[in-house]
């Protein structure tokens, strides 16, 4: 019911927010599918994070305050809570899967580091699935 009385200037900030989210999320997904160890891509996770995840988490994120600036929500929803948690802890979570990215560009004979920012990226694909749900289904609300 929010969405059908939305004002024409809040489109553009939640189309943002949205096209973050999504290539932010595939991003991740590309580089949970890259380090596998069958698939074993040395130089693309590495790349997938700095070139399109940590650009995408920022798009997101600025435009999701862009957005919470506009909207004038009463309160502190869950859902926006859920939200800003897994964005803001998600920066961390992407900065150290790229440090361990970068890591086993560098040193290709150890599995280790491949292995972590691969583990790393899966787990934060499941915290975005969660945080996905709650902005969409906005329970608490």
């Amino acid at each position: 019911m929010i969405a059908a009385i939305r004002p024409d200037s809040w489109n553009l900030p939640l189309f943002l927010h949205v096209l973050g989210a999504i290539v932010l999320a595939g991003a991740v997904a590309s580089v949970a599918l890259a380090s596998a160890p069958a698939v074993a891509l040395r130089g693309l996770p590495f790349r997938i994070l700095t070139l399109v995840a940590v650009p995408s988490w920022l798009l997101m994120r600025l435009t999701g305050q862009w957005i919470d600036s506009k909207e004038d929500i009463p309160g502190d929803p869950t859902w926006l809570g859920i939200g800003f948690t897994v964005s803001d802890l998600g920066l961390a979570v992407l900065l150290v899967a790229t440090a361990t990215a970068w890591w086993a560009q560098k040193r290709p004979g150890l599995r280790w580091p491949r292995q972590a920012a691969g583990g790393l990226a899966f787990l934060y694909l499941l915290a975005l699935a969660v945080a996905w749900w709650a902005m969409s289904a906005k329970p608490g609300a």
